[in-house]
């Protein structure tokens, strides 16, 4: 997925908007950031742990926690370019979920 079609999908969802947290670009929902792209060859997602551990499973090669604490909140390293396209709008979809007000929950994928 390019990041032009990743931005796309996150600016897609219900009440999300584009904006900059410490110079990297952020996508949020009612204020709060559930993606950021902060360089070319990856986005970040705001996953639970446990997601990010089912993720990680799952998708070895294009997941990875943030390292430090940010990781073991669940951040996670989506390594979007490489990934399929419904993997990356399932985990985009269910980092927008974790934040949104449960009134705005999206269908599960």
């Amino acid at each position: 997925m390019t990041d032009e079609d990743l931005i796309a999908l996150a600016l897609g969802l219900p009440d999300a908007t584009e904006g900059s947290h410490f110079g990297t670009r952020d996508f949020r929902v009612r204020g709060k950031i559930f993606m950021t792209l902060p360089g070319p060859d990856f986005c970040v997602v705001k996953l639970t742990p446990d997601q990010q551990q089912m993720a990680r499973a799952t998708m070895p090669e294009e997941v990875a926690a943030v390292p430090g604490g940010w990781g073991l909140k669940g951040s996670t390293r989506l390594f979007h370019h490489r990934a399929d396209k419904d993997a990356v709008a399932m985990l985009v979809r269910r980092a927008w979920r974790n934040v949104a007000p449960k009134s705005m929950a999206l269908p599960e994928d």
